[in-house]
């Protein structure tokens, strides 16, 4: 099975999929799904670490169901999700999942909104992008009814069910079929539920997919954080 770092040419990350993580870092609910990109030199493939923390940076955590995308989907009206057939097209598109923990440099972020600048410095750093082994799809029937864990150094901080996203896998998919083509090794990350919070270096996450109750052994993840040694540093733009 390809490493899916080798096979991945973009990373498509789904913002404020969950009411409860909207309200705790007080964002605007959107009218439709909202996404922005992360590049896959970020991506920290099993066994490798540590996730390396910026000078300067508060750095957080998002736990979140990845998808991998298995075949092209291109302009896919969303009024046709009504039929059956076509979203059952979509999920068919899907090859596997990966449990990924998108990183923010989150007063990079802030920083950036409160100017109106783009935030991608915030999401991209190398190791800013820990996912799992991937998951065949058989061990998630319905990615729609699984549950996310993260802890930090022992400390449950994440723990919430897939099905509380707002926009489901297949109106995701649809609506970003419409703006860039999703090719195959594609990876969409769907959004995080609520608990996000900061990490120091020191701290170990873990991170976890279950689904009826079960863990799924191919979507752990383990990794520590550590500070960068490099010469960026936040500062003021």
């Amino acid at each position: 099975m390809a490493s899916v770092r080798n096979s991945c040419q973009k990373v498509i990350c789904i913002g404020r999929n969950y009411a409860d993580h909207i309200a705790e870092l007080n964002n605007v609910r959107p009218k439709q799904p909202f996404f922005f990109l992360k590049p896959p030199s970020s991506i920290l493939v099993p066994g490798q670490g540590p996730v390396l923390r910026p000078k300067g940076v508060k750095l957080h955590y998002e736990v979140e169901l990845g998808v991998v995308v298995g075949k092209t989907l291109r302009d896919i009206d969303a009024a046709s999700l009504c039929k059956n057939e076509e979203e059952k097209r979509i999920m068919d598109a899907i090859s596997d999942y990966v449990v990924a923990i998108d990183m923010t440099a989150r007063n990079v972020q802030d920083e950036a909104k409160s100017k109106g600048l783009p935030w991608s410095i915030a999401k991209g750093f190398d190791t800013f992008l820990p996912i799992s082994q991937r998951i065949p799809k058989a061990l998630i029937p319905d990615p729609h009814d699984a549950f996310l864990r993260l802890s930090v150094g022992g400390q449950v901080r994440q723990a919430d069910s897939t099905g509380l996203m707002i926009y489901r896998i297949p109106r995701v998919l649809a609506d970003i079929s419409r703006v860039m083509t999703l090719e195959p090794g594609d990876l969409v990350l769907t959004g995080t539920p609520k608990g996000v919070g900061e990490v120091k270096p020191g701290d170990v996450m873990k991170a976890q997919i279950e689904v009826d109750g079960k863990v799924i052994e191919e979507g752990n993840i383990e990794v520590e954080v550590q500070e960068r040694d490099g010469p960026y540093e936040f500062k003021e733009t």
